[in-house]
């Protein structure tokens, strides 16, 4: 992936701010000493775009202890952490049982595992053979459990009714020539 000012055609830019690309790069030092592995380090990538922007290159990290912040955060940049199970069902306990519930996704060529997948997993957005299942616009994006965004979804119906400030009006106008309008109020 090239990595710089998103005017030059890279694929991916930086970091929101410094103290955002600092607390993401510090995920890598702790997954190390946490006994994880990783395998591409985007601490140390050359850049298309001011040496002093906020970079962060794609980083992944395998055999992720379930004990390490690492899994037990969210981290909000490009890192990738792998936590091996050894069933479908240790992954699905895995992802039930964790407190966070943003997104996942499966990987098969098996429809019914599929099937069974988004039915019994308990995040906001499930991907299935797509990595990253952010939903397009007119559906909401969002998760389950402690990743959930409040009582409104970011955007999709939730987030346009969020922006919108609805009225209801009832009317009546009847024609002038019957003498005005009956308000249908009883009569003596």
């Amino acid at each position: 992936l090239r990595i710089g000012d998103g005017r030059r055609n890279c694929d991916m830019g930086p970091l929101v701010t410094k103290q955002h690309r600092d607390k993401v790069a510090s995920y890598i030092d702790v997954a190390m000493a946490d006994g994880a592995k990783v395998v591409v380090d985007g601490r140390h990538v050359k850049v298309d775009g001011d040496e002093n922007g906020f970079w962060l290159g794609p980083t992944l990290i395998d055999d992720v202890p379930v004990t390490s912040r690492v899994y037990t955060e969210e981290i909000f940049g490009p890192v990738l952490a792998i936590v091996r199970v050894k069933s479908y069902e240790e992954g699905l306990d895995l992802i039930n049982n964790g407190a966070f519930g943003n997104g996942t996704a499966i990987f098969t060529n098996d429809g019914g595992a599929a099937r069974r997948f988004q039915n019994e997993v308990e995040v906001g957005m499930v991907g299935i053979n797509v990595p990253i299942p952010v939903p397009v616009a007119y559906y909401s994006f969002g998760g389950f459990k402690d990743s959930i965004f409040g009582s409104s979804k970011a955007y999709g119906l939730q987030g346009f009714g969020f922006y919108t400030r609805e009225k209801a009006i009832t009317s009546r106008w009847l024609d002038p020539s019957h003498g005005g309008i009956n308000l249908g109020f009883p009569q003596n």
